[in-house]
């Protein structure tokens, strides 16, 4: 078996939890070098989606695939989809967000081109606060909700995602109090 097989492989099976997708770091870190995706790219066996990030063109295309592009665009190890797209991606409110919201760690800045479509926060967050859905990591409903009181989000629709996040076993009890109480102190201030 060729060293070209073994790296698509490798890649494959990286991006098989990935939607397809795989970045050049993760190469990296599997020992396939620049010039071998670059290879792999001009025999369309991956394509270039964006900087840093490849995609099998074999693999199924998904309507969850811009949100994996968005948190692996970063080339964050630590980002997750967040705000309204995350109460978007769990169907606990009507929301319906006109970028992808992705958050990042506080010292973490992008420079990059490229992410137009993206809203870019900057929170350190705890393991405990990260969920995954879709197999992309998202920040757990009630963070979401806890970020999107913070954001500005429209109240009516926090207050759906807060009946509906409970009803649905996404958000506890105790949690559901403290995010209406955290929703009505905004309107207090």
């Amino acid at each position: 078996m060729s060293d070209h097989t073994l790296a698509r492989e490798e890649l494959w099976d990286v991006a098989a939890s990935q939607h397809g997708f795989v970045t050049a770091h993760q190469a990296t870190e599997l020992g396939v070098g620049k010039g071998a995706l670059q290879m792999l790219v001009q025999r369309g066996t991956l394509d270039r989606v964006a900087f840093g990030v490849y995609r099998f063109p074999r693999y199924p295309v998904s309507e969850y695939d811009p949100c994996m592009l968005a948190v692996l665009w970063t080339r964050a190890p630590e980002a997750c989809l967040s705000h309204e797209t995350a109460l978007d991606a769990y169907g606990v409110s009507d929301v319906n967000p006109n970028r992808l919201h992705v958050t990042v760690s506080k010292q973490r800045r992008l420079r990059r081109a490229g992410g137009e479509g993206y809203m870019i926060h900057h929170e350190d967050l705890t393991p405990e606060r990260i969920a995954w859905w879709q197999e992309i990591p998202t920040v757990t409903p009630a963070t979401a909700i806890t970020q999107c009181t913070a954001f500005g989000t429209s109240s009516h629709l926090l207050r759906q995602a807060i009946v509906n996040g409970h009803a649905q076993g996404r958000i506890t009890t105790v949690e559901r109090d403290e995010l209406t109480a955290a929703l009505e102190a905004r309107h207090d201030q």
